[in-house]
């Protein structure tokens, strides 16, 4: 087991990461960037942006 697991493991998203994902994406973070920043995985942040109609931009 790595010591990288996180924390939110199914936790609800709170107004504030919402607000935080909305700016990020707004600004061009990378998808793994923003998982990072929010501390959540790539998966639920790549799912929530989606959900909320966001585009994140792709690492090239």
């Amino acid at each position: 087991m790595s010591g990288d697991r996180f924390e939110r493991h199914r936790q609800p998203w709170t107004p504030d990461e919402v607000q935080k994902l909305h700016t990020l994406a707004k600004k061009g973070m990378a998808l793994k960037a923003i998982a990072k920043a929010l501390k959540r995985s790539e998966e639920s942040t790549k799912d929530r942006a989606k959900a909320d109609g966001l585009s994140i931009a792709k690492l090239r």
